[in-house]
């Protein structure tokens, strides 16, 4: 397999939108969707693929799944919620990603929360979770020893596979004790 940072570097695994990067204004929902495309443009796997919709936000507000907007214009705490959104999608349904965020619309609304600091652990998070992953990924390619590089590569997929099945599969028991409590 090619250098493991050249791959990664395909890979185009950016981070979330930081805080420096969300504006202080108010923004129209073409303005978010530029914003969303900008910064994730690079990582979609073809050209058709879509960052973020007009059809996508309006089901999200739809859904409730995060505050009302006011005037038809999108705060600060709403694209640090869509940016959440956005990475949730990857693994979770609209349901579960409503079902996680419903307690922080509602901090949000009924109590004093700062969602600034909480998304700024989220991406501390983020930060730590990228370099585990190349440590992890590291390790599943330097198991993975087969003559032929074509078996290498399926049993690589299998096995990254799975682990992707794993981790979506804590997450979502995570989001069902959510519900339960």
């Amino acid at each position: 397999m090619e250098k493991l940072n050249d791959f990664l570097e395909k890979l185009h695994v950016e981070s979330p939108i930081t805080l420096e990067e969300i504006p202080d204004i108010d923004l129209y929902m073409d303005q978010v969707i530029q914003m969303f495309e900008n910064k994730f443009n690079a990582s979609k796997r073809n050209e058709e693929e879509k960052v973020l919709t007009k059809t996508m936000i309006n089901n999200y507000a739809k859904g409730k799944v995060f505050l009302p907007i006011k005037n038809k214009k999108y705060s600060k705490e709403h694209l640090m919620l869509i940016s959440l959104i956005y990475q949730l999608k990857g693994s979770l349904s609209i349901k579960d990603i409503k079902d996680t965020l419903q307690g922080l619309n509602t901090k949000l609304l009924e109590e004093n929360f700062q969602l600034d600091a909480f998304y700024q652990s989220y991406l501390t998070a983020n930060a730590k979770n990228k370099e585990l992953f190349k440590q992890e990924l590291e390790l599943r390619i330097e198991e993975i020893q087969e003559d032929e590089k074509y078996l290498e590569q399926v049993l690589l997929i299998s096995s990254l596979v799975q682990m992707s099945n794993l981790y979506r599969r804590v997450a979502e028991k995570l989001v069902d004790e959510l519900n339960n409590k």
